[in-house]
């Protein structure tokens, strides 16, 4: 099965990334993807983090959700929607929602971010729960792909890559990291840890970054890539907007786990 990781360097202005997006998915279609991962924040990204609350959606209903569920319709993609802005019942506070849309245009998944970003070193200071809401379940969802093949495919966003238990309780095929790592903790952990993630849990990893320096003045790391059950990069990109396409193989999958069959071996 073909996969698509999407980098993009997503600004402030909503129909302007949707456009961007839009291209990109075209552009992974065009090669043959069957499923194709938007970056985290792939719709906006403002001038400070309280924007995203203007732009809350409710379930089935909203502009972006509008944009994946066409996008995937039309282009006979499944597409996970790398992060959208959901509402709570909490004005001031917003989730962080990956949802995920069929070929068909229906929504198979929603996958609220659990752990929340907070990184201070004296220049640069993140707290994505001033204004987020943290989720509490891990989320995957089973697809099938044009040859009949099925896959588990397990959810999550960005600074969730930090916690490895969130990815043994997904015991998934493929795990998807769209994200927006700033350049400072991507250049330091993002590769080290997402070889990690494939390699502890016997799976393809599916990582969608923003890669560049955005309107808003932030700079992320990009990277995107993706990487097979015995840690290697099959693609990555570095900076900039693109698409990054592999082939993913589910023998490739099945002998990994045969011949170094630790997930039955484990103990705790």
């Amino acid at each position: 099965m073909k996969v698509a990781a999407i980098q993009m360097v997503s600004g402030i202005s909503l129909d302007a990334n949707l456009s961007e997006a839009l291209r990109l998915l075209r552009q992974a279609a065009q090669a043959g993807a069957e499923l194709a991962v938007l970056p985290e924040y792939f719709c906006f990204m403002g001038h400070k983090d309280e924007d995203k609350l203007v732009l809350a959606e409710t379930p089935g209903l909203g502009t972006v959700q509008d944009f994946l569920s066409d996008a995937a319709r039309d282009l006979k993609l499944w597409i996970v929607g790398g992060t959208l802005p959901m509402a709570t019942d909490d004005p001031a506070h917003a989730a962080n929602a990956s949802l995920t849309y069929t070929p068909k245009g229906h929504c198979a998944s929603r996958y609220d971010k659990i752990h929340l970003f907070r990184y201070d070193n004296g220049r640069e200071h993140y707290d994505e729960a001033a204004v987020l809401r943290a989720g509490d379940t891990p989320t995957g969802f089973e697809m099938t792909d044009r040859e009949g093949r099925h896959w588990r495919v397990g959810q999550s966003i960005c600074y969730d890559l930090r916690f490895a238990e969130l990815y043994r309780a997904l015991a998934a095929d493929i795990l998807l990291v769209p994200a927006a790592f700033t350049f400072t903790t991507g250049q330091a952990h993002w590769e080290v840890l997402l070889r990690a993630r494939a390699i502890e849990n016997q799976a393809f990893v599916i990582a969608s970054a923003q890669g560049g320096t955005h309107e808003n003045g932030r700079r992320t790391w990009g990277h995107s890539m993706v990487i097979d059950p015995w840690g290697e990069v099959l693609a990555m990109q570095s900076s900039g907007p693109g698409v990054v396409l592999a082939d993913i193989d589910m023998a490739r999958l099945h002998s990994v786990r045969q011949q170094l069959p630790s997930l039955q071996h484990r103990r705790l």
